[in-house]
């Protein structure tokens, strides 16, 4: 990929976060149910629904890899197939730092120098096998799981669940892997 597309991208991301267009699916966001032992959290996702946003437009079989870094911080590597699932490849690569006080809960993931934006575990599962991520403005949700394929029962499950957060689910974007 050439690198003005990935500071577009980037670019993209971070104008995104910080506008007010687009629709707010919970306008009041709690604060994340529980702690976050990152060494359980690090490892990869799959994105199995989300918010469309600008900077993941058109992406499928979404996934974001996690892994422990120095000084505290966590490398953050997103891929995604444009257009359709057996279409090009797309990564990027970022960071994020834990907000102090949050339990772990709270991030500030960056993907463009040293803008950062708010990435809160909401709510996860006791064993890790799923996490719904937001941030303040309710404008972003993703839902993600251990693996591509969750059973529809889980799926469900999940769905309630972000509702049950104050998500309009009916604006969830599903992923295909």
């Amino acid at each position: 990929m050439k690198t003005t597309s990935i500071l577009a991208l980037f670019a993209g991301a971070v104008l995104a976060s910080c506008s007010p267009v687009g629709p707010v699916g919970n306008r009041s966001v709690p604060e994340p149910a529980r702690t976050v032992e990152l060494n359980r959290y690090v490892g990869q996702w799959f994105e199995l629904a989300r918010y469309e946003n600008r900077f993941e437009t058109d992406c499928e079989g979404v996934t974001a890899d996690y892994t422990l870094g120095d000084g505290g911080m966590i490398n953050v590597m997103n891929t995604c197939r444009k257009g359709r699932i057996d279409g090009a490849r797309k990564a990027v690569a970022g960071r994020a730092k834990i907000v102090p006080g949050s339990g772990n809960a709270k991030l500030k993931v960056s993907f463009f120098g040293p803008f950062y934006g708010d990435y809160w575990i909401l709510d996860h599962a006791p064993d890790y096998t799923w996490s719904i991520v937001g941030e303040p403005s309710g404008r972003y949700l993703w839902i993600l799981t251990r693996t591509a394929k969750p059973s529809e029962q889980t799926r469900k499950m999940l769905v309630g669940k972000a509702r049950s957060l104050g998500y309009d689910t009916g604006l969830l974007r599903w992923t295909r892997h």
